[in-house]
């Protein structure tokens, strides 16, 4: 028998800040602010340490 696949890993929360962000941000699943914020801070842009809880986190949530 075959084993079923396991469902996907959810991203719950990125981190950002000083020399910590997300090569290549969504804006779908950070939201608007999140990836303004991640693009800033890749950007070198002074943006004080912080964290994002993901948009699939939010579906996944309201969906429980």
């Amino acid at each position: 028998m075959n084993e079923p696949a396991a469902p996907p890993r959810l991203l719950l929360i990125h981190f950002f800040g000083p020399g910590v962000a997300d090569e290549n941000p969504s804006k779908e699943l950070l939201g608007g602010k999140a990836h303004s914020l991640m693009t800033m801070t890749r950007a070198g842009l002074p943006v004080p340490p912080g964290f994002t809880i993901t948009t699939q986190c939010c579906a996944e949530y309201y969906a429980s």
